[in-house]
């Protein structure tokens, strides 16, 4: 939201203000001057303390109504247009940074959410350079983003919290507009050293929510040799504010992205060791997975549950004894043993559908369910023909592999019937072992 004054006022309604008091300053000296000059000549036994004015016409008396009428109308309109201006361009630079702000929290990758940040910073104060500092857990700040000439020498260096400006802003959680760095006991001359740049003005401000600050946001030498303005403040720290929040956010996201990726590997690891068999079939059904979906162009998400569900497909033969996992009966369960084990996990929950529906047949003669043709969710048939395709060409020990072209004719004769007839002649066009 806008910053607050002292007095819990916007920045821009206090500008606005301090014109109202100046144009109510000059309406309240016409009207006084108009109620003297009215006086001195309408009431005179009772104005002589006013017999110092000279003597002059009636006429010259209208004149100066008129004029002092004119200029407090032109007044007016001057400080009214000041003040529209004011408001125009905060207001515009309040929709631009509301704009920002909703692609900040739309932006899931924490390295490109980084940059927006730095350059939307640089770009609105009009400043030379600028660092994204981010608060380690040794307690120091680590330079992870860098504009300016020679911003390399600093990424991935540290300072201290408590040290140079940067370092007490983050210590502080208070925002700091210095017109020369050079003259501010805070300044650390030492960055300057490894650049070789002087810094000059400096806007520094953290990055922080209520309950913890997660950095600072750094800019330094605004452009024509001016200083920060406390507009550039309030819009920063705005900005920065909502900064913190969303590189919260990424962290949470990528954190789980990392954990989901972990867990993965894990499950099917243990999938190769229960059933040594079926060692690496689930990344190469992944693999023919994803070359299926980009041929169908689907969306970037739709591709990732897709590889997740063609990596867990088998999941549930971990609940199924090894020696019985070829047993007709215990084979025809591990659909809904999987399904069962990965739905009640938030973020494997999506692709449950897919793990469930998996050796269903176009033709409504699968199982679990007996779905029938587009009644069986688009993955769960791309996983039937990768999974069948892998199992016909693999050396894995339960069966002779065949040629490339042997399976492709197999998917062809049981197009329409186990398999989606779309699917299988866009697959055999273009699969690639």
């Amino acid at each position: 939201m806008p910053k607050y004054d002292q007095k819990g006022e916007i920045a821009a309604v206090h500008e606005i203000k301090k014109k109202i008091r100046l144009l109510n300053l000059i309406v309240t000296f016409v009207i006084v001057v108009l109620f003297l000059v009215i006086l001195r000549y309408a009431y005179h036994p009772v104005a002589f303390p006013l017999d110092f004015l000279p003597d002059i016409s009636i006429a010259l008396i209208t004149g100066m109504v008129f004029v002092l009428a004119l200029i407090g109308l032109y007044l007016f309109r001057m400080l009214s247009r000041q003040a529209v201006g004011i408001i125009r361009e905060y207001g515009s630079k309040l929709e631009r940074i509301l704009d920002i702000t909703s692609d900040l929290r739309e932006e899931m990758h924490g390295d490109i959410l980084l940059e927006k940040i730095m350059d939307n910073a640089l770009s609105i104060t009009g400043s030379e350079a600028g660092s994204i500092l981010l608060l380690q857990d040794d307690n120091k700040l680590a330079f992870t983003i860098v504009r300016g000439e020679k911003a390399d020498l600093l990424l991935g260096t540290h300072i201290e919290v408590g040290k140079g400006i940067a370092g007490w802003v983050a210590q502080k959680g208070l925002s700091v507009r210095i017109p020369d760095a050079s003259k501010d006991e805070r300044f650390n001359a030492e960055i300057d050293a490894i650049t070789g740049i002087k810094t000059k003005s400096v806007l520094c401000v953290p990055l922080k929510t209520r309950s913890q600050i997660v950095g600072v946001l750094a800019l330094l030498n605004k452009t024509e040799g001016q200083s920060y303005g406390k507009t550039d403040e309030d819009i920063i720290t705005y900005l920065a504010e909502q900064a913190a929040i969303s590189i919260i956010k990424t962290n949470f996201f990528e954190d789980q992205k990392n954990y989901e990726i972990h867990l993965t590997e894990m499950i099917l690891g243990a999938i190769d060791v229960h059933i040594p068999e079926k060692q690496g079939h689930s990344r190469r059904v992944a693999r023919y997975g994803n070359m299926i979906a980009g041929m169908l162009n689907l969306p970037e998400e739709r591709k990732k549950k897709l590889h997740f569900a063609c990596l867990l497909h088998d999941i549930g033969f971990l609940k199924i004894k090894s020696d019985d996992a070829y047993k007709k009966e215990e084979f025809m369960r591990h659909p809904v043993a999987g399904y069962e084990m990965i739905n009640p996990i938030s973020f494997y929950s999506d692709i449950a559908p897919f793990i469930l529906c998996h050796h269903e047949r176009y033709d409504g003669g699968g199982y679990p369910s007996r779905l029938k043709g587009e009644e069986i969710p688009l993955e769960a048939r791309i996983i039937a023909v990768a999974e069948v395709f892998d199992a016909m060409t693999s050396h894995i020990s339960y069966r002779v592999p065949v040629s490339l072209d042997e399976a492709k004719e197999e998917l062809k004769r049981n197009a329409g019937k186990q398999f989606d007839p779309e699917l299988v002649e866009l697959f055999v066009e273009n699969v690639k072992v």
